[in-house]
């Protein structure tokens, strides 16, 4: 269940696996590297089907149903230029964090890189969770 939760609050649809994680940690705080580490991977995972939307979904510009206006997608793409590859730490935020790794598509970061920084900033704040709930239950 942790999996999924982190899953989907990683894509673009609203939702936040943090409740549950905490949850989960009240029940088994024993689990916690567990817990950690499916919610880090679930949310990473998550997040790449927005780098993979963002890497395709450029194809489909022309067409009428296409989401995005041009100056948009150069707005997002000019600031991912100004801030690079390393904002991807960021991409656990709540405010923009999906739209990084969406972006992370459409400027076609290749997806190791993609991954890695990802899944470091996304780790870093379960951590954070994990951490607070455990010195809370002490």
């Amino acid at each position: 269940m942790i999996f999924f939760s982190a899953f989907l609050a990683a894509t673009l649809l609203p939702f936040y696996s943090e409740v549950l994680v905490i949850a989960q940690l009240l029940k088994k705080p024993e689990a916690w590297f567990l817990i950690w580490l499916v919610a880090s991977v679930g949310n990473t995972l998550g997040a790449a089907v927005n780098w993979l939307i963002g890497r395709y979904l450029l194809h489909y510009q022309d067409r009428r149903w296409f989401p995005f206006k041009q100056k948009q997608l150069y707005k997002a793409q000019h600031w991912f230029q100004k801030y690079g590859v390393w904002s991807l730490l960021m991409a656990w935020a709540p405010v923009g964090g999906d739209a990084l790794t969406f972006i992370a598509g459409l400027m076609k970061v290749r997806f190791w890189i993609f991954f890695l920084l990802t899944f470091m900033g996304k780790a870093i704040r379960y951590a954070v969770v994990v951490y607070l709930t455990i010195i809370t239950l002490s």
